[in-house]
């Protein structure tokens, strides 16, 4: 080595380029993730990917996410890909853990939306749906439905996701049928089911009972009724003849009032009107009771003028009143409605609106006729399946309820019983299909007891408690819908769907319980699909010789969709699939907590005793970049199928992970641009990690222990990020796991090890231990950063790999994640690290300080003087090593009470080699542009 005098280097004729070891690979910056996803798609499909992994995971611990079967009914949404993509990322990540994850992807086919579409198809052709043979019927259906699974099952693959498409399920099987037979089987045979005449929603535009999963909200303009019932009799002399005021926001169920109910507790006015405002129905000199507490808002609503208040009493004083109807000796119905009408107590009557009387209707309202049950009220059934009066409706026969209360205020005001009549807007139950109001009607239907000796709700309630939960508030959704809610109407009166196979003896109206004949049904359905319920002589033929048909009713109601797709762990989790019940997991959007996981919890513990699930997560919906509510109208719907062909599945995925998916999520152009951009880093980090891998053979791998601090702690980063992974495979919560992994991309390696590590990586000799152990470091950053991306960038990282490792018949999707050794992990290490990089940004800053003054061009054209106190958590480096980490030339601590750092122009000239300036440049004779490090790697 020359030690000559410093001079200014003067012979540039030696160009070093071709000496610096710049990163080399064919791994390009640009994904182009559109053109080059299908062919991934083809190899894995060629290589028979899932059945490679089922081999190889034999003997594995099993993993099973039981798949909630989306709607054979037209293309994807935004909603599917969230949630598929969601149980794809959590199966490959359970895979590559360590077990055996298998999935079944399935599909709900049966149902009214399909069967509104083959009537639409029917009136457009003017043909009359009711008179297509039942049979062919169903055919057109099964068709439509298998068309639509097809479309999607094809647009699921496209989304990378990874499933046994083959042996998928539909509701709509054979075998499926049989075994949706058989679990209502088992209800017909522990008692459970029975058919009871109760008040179930109901649409009158599908005309059939809807389940409250079926019912969504929105706010809807009723007409309102004040209506006199006036005493006949009652305990106390001064109320007889006073009139009870009830309040009521549905007039149409006036025709089928059969009593008034109080709350005993409750304080009602005894109200003499003396005055009354312009227009009002009130009548001076009459009596009134009202519950006090609403007796101001009554003065309002009513026109109520003048008045006094004659005495208070409880509503228990009303006990054994009687009433006449409002419409009693109504000319319009001679006789319809001279009945008397009871007072009884109700529970669920409150002073929070209205009159503090509710006028009760038993065949419209759960509370109307549990309290009329109680009490023996009878049950007329005043409106029909298309939403009219029936002759039980006298003076209404024909008219449809939504239309008739201009009719009821006609006949009260003719009885003189009308005493106010207003418009509410409110929230009202709407079928989801057909997005218009329902009703509450009383008909015979089939239920499952929730309370009987099966004590479905009990079991189910501690289901709830066992089950795990993300988030834990789902516990509590769940539960509060399972403790009120009323028996399980299971029947729906359709033609598309699994026949509920009962047969009621018509003698005593008993359904019929026999094993042997329900052996022959589901047999009959394992072969020849619910068909066979439909066929003729199916009666006669499932009954047996020894029984007479027309001695029995067959049941021709379809079972609720609700209970086929809540049977769907019959028939997946079984032995022949070798899927292990219960499920582990169970993922849908959060509105399935009243939807599938209800009817799948009431199912299975009502018919095996426990719940078919170990946890449940459930993810949010999905809104545009406002957090609106996607429409049509508006026009910002996002379809799955516009990501992919603009920007890949992969960055579609990428999306899904980057959300907190138990709350809503949002996605648009802006959002996508984001995600380009983050896809963008991580892609190129994986680049960066390719190329300083050129040529990269395992003899030059460190040891753990001689690894400098710096490349032991980004494997410390490695340990907790591993932790982070395996935990969200345990927990099933992944909220923020892959936005840290991108941080650690961006911020520990980008930003930080990999800019830190550049000179040494470039400039220093392939056998220098610190060149060496950067490259021992990057090679497992390689391989854990593929491994854990590829459960969400499944081509991107199958490309990563390959690009490292070809081979035709190899797969990162075939490996499990790297198993991390304990020694990586090191908390004091990591304190330390953090403290030098806390300090690190103080410098950093003057160091951009110098930059933006225009004083140096680039950090290394700077020389730092750190100030650190003995003792202090960041001095604990060497002035070469803070060198290394701060990026400049020249680097000196000196001693001080507080840190502080100066930073300066470097002395000394620029290696045309390393780019760093130092004094020593231009000493040597051989290499006078050459630092010492420089000219000792190119000599």
């Amino acid at each position: 080595m020359n030690d000559a005098p410093p001079v200014a280097p003067t012979d540039p004729a030696r160009d070093y380029r071709g000496t610096v070891f710049l990163p080399k690979t064919d791994f390009p910056m640009r994904g182009d993730l559109p053109k080059r996803e299908p062919a991934w798609l083809a190899r894995w499909e060629a290589m028979g990917l899932r059945d490679r992994l089922r081999a190889q995971s034999a003997g594995r611990p099993k993993f099973i996410l039981h798949d909630g079967p989306p709607y054979a009914n037209g293309n994807l949404h935004i909603g599917h890909a969230l949630n598929k993509i969601l149980k794809d990322v959590i199966n490959r990540a359970a895979q590559m853990s360590g077990l055996d994850a298998d999935y079944v992807p399935g599909w709900d086919c049966h149902g009214l939306p399909i069967e509104w579409k083959i009537e639409e198809q029917y009136r457009a052709k003017g043909r009359d749906k009711d008179a297509v043979p039942i049979l062919d019927f169903r055919a057109e259906c099964r068709e439509y439905a298998a068309h639509w699974l097809g479309v999607q099952s094809e647009e699921f693959r496209r989304l990378g996701v990874l499933g046994d498409w083959a042996g998928r399920y539909a509701t709509m099987d054979f075998a499926s049928e049989a075994a949706i037979a058989g679990e209502i089987a088992k209800f017909l045979m522990n008692g459970s089911l029975y058919r009871g005449l109760r008040p179930v929603m109901w649409s009158p535009v599908e005309k059939t009972a809807l389940a409250e999963a079926e019912i969504e909200y929105h706010d809807h303009v009723s007409p309102t009724l004040w209506a006199r019932f006036r005493l006949k009799t009652a305990a106390a002399a001064d109320l007889a003849g006073a009139s009870v005021v009830i309040w009521t926001t549905t007039p149409w169920t006036i025709p089928g009032n059969r009593a008034v109910a109080f709350g005993p507790e409750i304080d009602y006015a005894l109200v003499h009107v003396e005055g009354v405002a312009e227009g009002s129905a009130l009548v001076p000199g009459e009596f009134l009771l009202v519950a006090l507490p609403l007796l101001p808002q009554f003065e309002k609503d009513a026109g109520l003028g003048a008045h006094s208040i004659k005495r208070l009493l409880k509503g228990a004083e009303l006990e054994g009143a009687i009433a006449a109807h409002p419409l009693a000796g109504w000319d319009g119905a001679p006789g319809g409605y001279d009945f008397d009408v009871p007072l009884l107590p109700g529970d669920f009557v409150t002073t929070e609106a209205g009159t503090g009387f509710v006028h009760i209707a038993p065949g419209h309202g759960e509370d109307d006729f549990i309290l009329g049950k109680a009490h023996g009220l009878p049950v007329p059934e005043t409106v029909g399946d298309d939403g009219t009066f029936t002759r039980w409706a006298p003076g209404f026969t024909g008219q449809h309820v939504f239309k008739a209360h201009d009719a009821v205020y006609a006949a009260c005001i003719a009885m003189g019983t009308l005493v106010a009549k207003a418009k509410l807007t409110h929230s009202y139950p709407h079928s989801w299909r057909s997005k218009k109001p329902v009703i509450f009607r009383a008909t015979p239907q089939w239920f499952i007891a929730m309370d009987d000796s099966n004590a479905i709700r009990e079991k189910a309630m501690q289901a709830i408690a066992d089950t795990h939960f993300v988030p834990d508030i789902g516990r509590n959704r769940i539960g509060g819908m399972v403790s009120v809610r009323p028996d399980w109407c299971i029947s729906r009166q359709r033609a598309w769907g699994v026949p509920i196979p009962v047969f009621v003896e018509k003698a005593s109206g008993e359904p019929l319980r026999d094993p042997a004949v329900m052996d022959r049904i589901i047999e009959a359905f394992r072969v020849e699909g619910a068909d066979a319920w439909y066929q003729p002589g199916a009666a006669q033929r499932f009954l047996g010789a020894d029984r007479d048909a027309s001695a029995y009713e067959q049941v021709m109601d379809i079972v609720d969709v609700w209970f086929e797709s809540g049977s769907t762990h019959a028939f997946v989790l079984t032995p022949e699939r070798g899927l292990p019940f219960p499920a582990d997991l169970y993922l849908e959007g959060s509105d399935q907590h009243r939807g599938w996981f209800h009817s799948s919890l009431l199912e299975s513990v009502g018919s095996r005793g426990v719940a078919p699930f170990k946890a449940i997560l459930t993810h949010g919906f999905v809104l545009d970049e406002q957090g609106r509510k996607m429409s049509k109208s508006l026009g910002n719907v996002v379809a799955p199928q516009d990501v992919v062909k603009d920007h890949g599945a992969d960055l579609l995925r990428l999306w899904v992970m980057n959300t907190d998916v138990t709350e809503d999520q949002r996605i648009g152009k802006e959002i996508l641009k984001q995600q380009s951009e983050l896809y963008r880093r991580i892609r190129n980090t994986l680049r960066w990690l390719l190329g300083n891998l050129d040529r990269f053979h395992e003899s030059e791998i460190v040891p753990h222990q001689d690894l400098p601090e710096l490349e032991r702690w980004v494997l410390h980063r490695l340990s907790e990020l591993d932790a982070r992974l395996r935990q969200a495979v345990r927990d099933h919560d992944w909220t923020g796991v892959y936005p840290d992994i991108h941080g650690f991309c961006a911020t520990d390696l980008s930003a930080f090890y990999f800019d830190v590590r550049k000179d040494s990586l470039y400039c220093d000799a392939p056998e220098s231990l610190r060149r060496r152990a950067a490259r021992t470091v990057i090679d497992q950053l390689h391989r854990c950063l593929t491994a854990w991306l590829a459960p969400v960038l499944v081509a991107t990282a199958e490309e990563s790999w390959l690009a490292r490792f070809p081979d035709d018949t190899d797969s990162i999707h075939l490996r499990d994640w790297p198993v991390i050794p304990a020694e990586w992990r090191d908390e004091k290490l990591a304190e330390k690290w953090a403290a030098v990089r806390g300090f690190r940004r103080t410098v950093t800053g003057a160091i951009e300080d110098l930059r933006r003054a225009g004083t140096i061009g680039a950090s290394l054209q700077a020389s730092a003087t750190l100030a650190l106190p003995e003792g202090d958590p960041a001095n604990v480096l060497t002035a070469e090593q803070w060198a290394e980490v701060l990026i400049v030339s020249q680097a000196r601590i000196t001693p001080a009470e507080t840190p502080d750092a100066v930073v300066t122009v470097a002395g000394g000239h620029k290696c045309d080699r390393c780019w760093r300036v130092l004094p020593e440049v231009g000493r040597s004779l051989a290499h006078p542009t050459l630092c010492r490090r420089c000219e000792s790697v190119v000599a």
